[in-house]
């Protein structure tokens, strides 16, 4: 055991954890951040997908003795009323149907309308590649992100 002091969402979270112990369960279980979710433990579905220096990364492969000094920010950091234009298209558009795997879906949609305001369908699939939703609603999952490209470039405006 040792102790990290983690950066996530803009604030400092000191554990104590194994050096080893995935970024993932350092969020969930020791600092109480239970948005980014659990899927397959190996990096491949997306569910636990957080930003890591801005970057989406799965935090189910990342040691938390890595994560030191990093900036990570999960689904709660986005924002506190839903009102990130993301969660705000997911809203719109009733992205969701289990549920499950929305927060890292989100987490990447977000990171790709950071790089890319004006994302065309080859650049979504591309972005959103291995992100795996059970339930299927990969259509509205495009077009929650095409709606939310027009509402960042709405704000931008305003």
């Amino acid at each position: 055991m040792a102790s990290f002091t983690l950066q996530i969402n803009g604030k400092s979270y000191t554990v104590d954890a194994d050096p080893k112990m995935p970024l993932l369960w350092a969020i969930r279980d020791l600092v109480g951040l239970t948005g980014t979710k659990y899927g397959c433990g190996i990096a491949q579905c997306g569910a636990c997908t957080v930003h890591f220096n801005g970057n989406p990364v799965r935090s189910c492969s990342i040691p938390v003795s890595t994560a030191v000094g990093q900036k990570i920010t999960t689904i709660e950091g986005l924002s506190t009323d839903n009102s990130h234009p993301v969660q705000q298209a997911w809203i719109a558009e009733q992205v969701p149907q289990c549920g499950y795997c929305q927060s890292g879906q989100i987490m990447a949609a977000a990171a790709l309308l950071k790089r890319n305001a004006h994302p065309n369908d080859q650049d979504i699939d591309l972005a959103m590649q291995g992100h795996i939703c059970r339930c299927g609603t990969y259509p509205r999952i495009r077009k929650a992100i095409k709606t939310a490209a027009k509402l960042s470039t709405a704000n931008a405006k305003n």
